[in-house]
């Protein structure tokens, strides 16, 4: 999995002009899934998630997570993250799971946040969607669990 973290004082999804989800300061996620994704990868990217310091404590430093801030979390699929534009001028999607598997993996993830009782809003599967937000800092980060092991 992949996921770009940003975290913003606010974002929000529109599809077919209609806002269909909305958060204020917390974090954006755009989540890809390959077709090589597991339980593993799904917990690794849920931890990370939760567990990641990068909002300020009282002396400005990036030393508080979502958690501790009690932020909210806009989670967007996005199997463009797994474009490989290394040959000729058109991605490759080959490492992109189907629909069906990265619904699946997209909800688990979904789901694995909510446990833990932060406020999860989502984007809508398979659809175009418009994705506006104001990154905070900014400060965007890449994490992918295949290179975690």
């Amino acid at each position: 999995m992949r996921a770009v973290i940003q975290r913003v004082t606010r974002a929000s999804v529109t599809v077919d002009s209609q806002c269909v989800s909305a958060v204020g300061l917390g974090l954006l996620v755009l989540l890809g899934v390959s077709k090589h994704d597991s339980q593993s990868d799904c917990d690794y990217v849920v931890q990370k998630i939760l567990g990641l310091r990068i909002f300020n404590d009282a002396e400005g430093k990036m030393n508080l997570s979502v958690q501790e801030t009690g932020g909210a979390i806009l989670v967007v699929s996005q199997f463009t993250l797994y474009g490989d534009a290394r040959k000729g001028r058109r991605p490759g999607f080959d490492l992109a799971a189907a629909g069906t598997d990265a619904e699946h993996w997209y909800s688990q993830v979904v789901a694995g946040l909510r446990s833990s009782g932060l406020r999860v809003s989502t984007g809508k599967f398979g659809e175009h969607m418009q994705v506006e937000l104001e990154n905070d800092g900014p400060v965007t980060l890449l994490l992918d669990s295949g290179k975690a092991f």
